[in-house]
């Protein structure tokens, strides 16, 4: 049996929607044998891609014992085992520091730029400190061009009951006047048996990537720290994360400054 009909339905099943690939499996599936295609390939409208059409008759000729049912099936099939792949979790190392040059990885300010710029609705970032951080400010008022709705929790100044010398909260507030700038609820963070502090570092965009990482939001991270950290596309991690990240902010845990 000719190998290249299920290449092409694969190929079909990758790049098409799912919507699209429904309908030409349904009218493909009414025929009586590849004979008839042509008269379908009229039926398909705007749903088809021409070419993509044009090669599936052409290896269909070739072996014209593939029945229509087994045709429209395969296309279901592949259709839904690409729509499968793409919300399976992938994993990447994220490194800053010395490289080896034998295990691959990504850098922090690439992979923590890639998230910024993919955000389209959402995009949540948590850091102890951020300063001197030039290209991830640009990155965060493109975003703000997008419509993003920008979200930033950071640890608080000494001066306002947190432990860092810096006033990161203030500098973001001036940087990104349109984004809410959260802090640890200084109630809740004092009633534990120990004053804690915002020590997470993370980002992440719409629910669907996160980065998750040893790096705070300053250049010497960047650039010159030994930080690691793991980008996550697709899975349950990304959506339950920003959905904790969310539930901090309605239950109070964390305020809006």
């Amino acid at each position: 049996m000719n190998t290249d009909i299920w290449q092409v339905i694969a190929d079909i099943g990758i790049e098409l929607h799912p919507d699209r690939v429904n309908a030409i499996a349904g009218k493909i599936a009414g025929l009586t044998s590849v004979d008839e295609f042509d008269k379908a390939i009229s039926g398909f409208g705007p749903v088809a891609n021409k070419p993509m059409m044009n090669a599936l008759e052409r290896v269909w000729r070739r072996d014209p014992r593939v029945t229509p049912l087994e045709v429209a099936a395969a296309l279901r099939g592949a259709s839904g085992t690409a729509s499968m792949m793409e919300k399976r979790e992938a994993v990447d190392m994220v490194w800053t520091g010395p490289c080896t040059g034998l295990v691959a990885s990504r850098h922090t300010e690439q992979v923590l730029l890639e998230v910024i710029d993919s955000a389209r609705w959402r995009l949540f970032i948590v850091s102890f400190v951020a300063y001197n951080i030039d290209s991830v400010k640009k990155a965060l008022q493109d975003a703000v061009g997008r419509n993003v709705k920008i979200e930033i929790l950071l640890e608080s100044s000494k001066a306002h009951g947190g432990k860092i010398d810096i006033d990161s909260i203030d500098v973001f507030k001036k940087a990104i006047p349109s984004a809410n700038v959260y802090a640890w609820n200084s109630e809740s963070k004092t009633s534990a048996r120990w004053n804690g502090a915002v020590h997470a570092k993370c980002a992440v965009a719409d629910g669907s990537l996160a980065f998750i990482t040893s790096a705070n939001l300053t250049r010497a991270a960047m650039e010159n720290n030994m930080e690691l950290g793991v980008l996550v596309r697709g899975g349950n991690l990304p959506e339950k994360l920003e959905r904790h990240l969310e539930v901090l902010v309605t239950t109070g845990v964390i305020e809006k400054i």
